[in-house]
């Protein structure tokens, strides 16, 4: 009989999954996978989370964690074999996932959609997220990720949704001043658990066999 397993609702577009995915995969954990289409939300989903945004984790004891950075933090406090919450950095990894989460994910929302926004141009939109930007291409001159030459809960946090930035107009994205952030985000998006965490899955139903995520390989 198969062992009882955590179950995370995800969606494999939103960064904020994605961020969740990553930190299982580099922790090393399995999860039930159930993959949810956010317009034909499962009751199951409502009946844990009434916010209703995923990622949401359910635990084995019934916990319910439904903030993308307390699932990365979770896990990664269960088993971190890469050093990613390395204490010395603890500080600056929350305050770049609180920039992100705060500041730059304001702007990057109103830059994507900016016709929902018009008290400014796009273009206006895309330079206020830019400052953000900025900051990352100067962290990257003094390593190859966030905090150095070792990856963090910082890189797989944030990488997400300057992901999502730059897949606004790519042709846009990659003829910006940043170099540095441009190869680091080319880096990730080649990355084996980057690549396992963009799988694609069916909808999950009630009554679907289980996913297990990852799939054995």
């Amino acid at each position: 009989m198969t062992e009882p397993l955590p179950v995370l609702y995800s969606f494999r577009r939103c960064p904020y999954a994605m961020r969740a995915r990553l930190g299982l995969l580099f922790a090393g954990l399995s999860v039930e996978l159930r993959e949810v289409v956010l317009k034909d939300k499962p009751p199951q989903l409502l009946a844990i989370s009434p916010k209703a945004t995923v990622p949401v984790l359910q635990l084995l004891d019934g916990t319910v964690i439904d903030e993308s950075r307390d699932i990365l933090l979770w896990a990664l406090r269960r088993s971190d074999p890469d050093g990613l919450l390395a204490a010395e950095r603890s500080p600056q990894v929350d305050e770049l996932i609180r920039q992100n989460d705060v500041e730059f994910k304001h702007w990057l929302d109103r830059y994507k959609y900016f016709d929902r926004h018009p008290a400014m141009t796009q273009r206006e939109y895309r330079e206020r997220g830019e400052v953000f930007l900025q900051q990352l291409e100067h962290r990257l001159g003094d390593g190859r990720f966030l905090l150095g030459d070792d990856i963090s809960a910082a890189d797989i946090a944030v990488m997400p949704f300057v992901r999502q930035f730059a897949h606004v107009d790519r042709d846009t994205f990659y003829a910006l001043p940043y170099p540095n952030l441009q190869k680091w985000l080319k880096g990730w998006l080649e990355h084996p658990l980057f690549l396992l965490a963009m799988g694609k899955y069916k909808p999950w139903r009630k009554g679907a066999a289980s996913v297990v995520f990852p799939p054995s390989i």
